[in-house]
């Protein structure tokens, strides 16, 4: 993964239809941050910006996707759909992992 690199994902939704996106890493700081252009195989004059941000909190780490620069509002409506499906189903599987594996003991140091 370089800056200038591109990608391709290819995935089937649960009624069966396949998709096929394309993109270029715009922007590379591991391990925070991540923006890439994106477009649909279908339609590449239609490029928008997604930017993939991890932080530290308490519990673990915050992520953040922020996809822009939209086509029109139909486009923008059915990404935001697409991501929030996407982001439950690993928000699931993390969950069931984390109930499976055992988590670390919090260590307190004594005086």
């Amino acid at each position: 993964m370089r800056v200038g690199g591109r990608f391709r994902v290819v995935f089937e939704t649960l009624d069966g239809e396949r998709h096929e996106n394309r993109g270029e890493y715009l922007e590379i700081d591991p391990p925070t941050r991540l923006v890439m252009a994106w477009w649909w195989a279908s339609t590449p004059e239609r490029r928008s910006r997604v930017t993939v941000s991890i932080r530290p909190v308490n519990s673990g780490s915050e992520l953040t996707v922020r996809h822009e620069m939209f086509f029109d509002e139909a486009s923008r409506d059915s990404h935001l759909r697409g991501w929030n499906g996407a982001l439950d189903k690993l928000e699931r599987l993390l969950a069931e992992r984390n109930a499976i594996q055992p988590q670390p003991t919090k260590r307190e140091s004594t005086p």
